[in-house]
């Protein structure tokens, strides 16, 4: 392959990565900062602070240990705390945000969670990842309810490209998506404008109610939906993960970062997961610059951050859906085979396959962490040596 290609590949596997987790869950954090009693302005100091933080801490780590790691906003972080800081002030939340980084620093420096994370098998964090994308590829089909002639043609150009130009399949597959709902009027963009994103200072105030209504619950829902399946994408992948120095710099930037809008950053999972794949690096040992590119990526919407989050709200939710749906095919097939690749395991993988991609959710911990405690459980009752 060319350098040219190669570089073109990098490149447009990080800017669908972007796109997806941009365009995924912005109307989450809208949502938050509404909630809070804040306005659009205040959304785009946000989104500039996290695509800022991110786009740096993507770009750094994976340039100091040579691995794909994308740093991304907590998707369920923000839906929880649409939720929970129902009653609390703006101030008291980001007091609340700044306790849970807090929390994350202390789970690297302790190194705990990386012991842990390093005795689960490859083939239990191959299952959960597994479990934790497969919805993506299912709701491409579910979504053609809504859009049927574009989804279908979206999924009909990937196939033809896997086949006859495997470098540019994605992009593809994006550019179709775009034109077809452009010109079957799904697309309005009359009301953008260019507008440059500011930061937004917030005092944090420390409540104990606060702390333990939004910090606890955060850290929590960021360690268990957020980082451990950031971390078994990058070890379904055969990356050795730093997990510790990882939890220190995403947590320190964290709490720094908090009181502009930076309310939590993890590991990416599904977004890392496209990064990862054979179409955007056939070098695993070169995939670090597809997240630099995505890094970079980061920090353009960051400081277009106004103007995108109109140009977002203009495209079809399904639309973007499906193309990370289709993006994550190749990666949903991998991590199944991976999983079921030998005898021993089998029984645990699939057990952790079927309650990670299950809706269950106790007290307030998502599936993916159940389907890791069910695989191993599995995994202790069956084995025989």
């Amino acid at each position: 392959m060319r350098v040219s290609d190669q570089l073109l590949n990098r490149i447009i596997a990080g800017l669908v990565a972007v796109i997806i987790g941009f365009a995924s869950s912005v109307a989450l954090i809208y949502q938050v900062v509404i909630s809070l009693g804040g306005s659009a302005d205040m959304v785009a100091s946000w989104l500039l602070t996290l695509g800022l933080v991110m786009g740096i801490t993507t770009i750094g780590l994976s340039y100091y240990y040579k691995i794909p790691i994308l740093v991304a906003w907590s998707t369920t972080g923000a839906a929880l705390l649409i939720s929970s800081v129902q009653g609390f002030s703006l101030n008291e939340a980001i007091g609340a945000f700044m306790f849970a980084a807090l929390l994350i620093v202390l789970s690297g420096i302790t190194g705990w969670f990386e012991k842990i994370m390093n005795k689960i098998p490859t083939e239990l964090a191959c299952a959960m990842l597994a479990g934790v994308l497969v919805t993506f590829g299912i709701d491409v089909f579910n979504f053609m309810n809504e859009l049927p002639l574009i989804i279908a043609l979206m999924v009909l150009v990937y196939l033809i490209g896997k086949r006859f130009f495997t470098r540019f399949a994605m992009l593809s597959v994006l550019l179709v998506g775009i034109a077809l709902s452009w010109v079957t009027g799904h697309i309005d963009t009359s009301s953008l404008q260019w507008q440059l994103s500011e930061f937004s200072y917030i005092e944090p105030t420390f409540s104990l109610n606060a702390l333990i209504s939004i910090g606890l619950p955060l850290y929590i829902v960021t360690m268990t939906s957020q980082n451990l399946p950031g971390i078994a994408v990058l070890k379904a992948n055969n990356y050795k993960t730093p997990i510790s120095g990882v939890l220190n710099v995403t947590g320190l930037a964290n709490l720094i970062t908090a009181p502009l809008g930076g309310y939590s950053i993890n590991l990416a999972a599904i977004t890392a997961a496209i990064c990862m794949s054979d179409e955007a690096e056939k070098n695993p040992d070169k995939r670090y610059w597809v997240t630099i590119a995505a890094g970079v990526f980061y920090i353009l919407m960051a400081l277009s951050a106004a103007t995108l989050i109109g140009l977002v709200a203009s495209l079809p939710q399904a639309l973007i859906l499906a193309l990370a749906g289709i993006a994550l095919f190749g990666t949903i097939a991998n991590s199944l085979q991976q999983a079921l690749t030998g005898s021993r395991y089998n029984e645990a993988a699939i057990v952790t396959f079927l309650v990670t991609a299950s809706n269950l959710t106790l007290f307030s911990i998502g599936s993916a962490l159940w389907g890791i405690i069910a695989g191993v459980l599995t995994l202790l009752i069956t084995q025989k040596d």
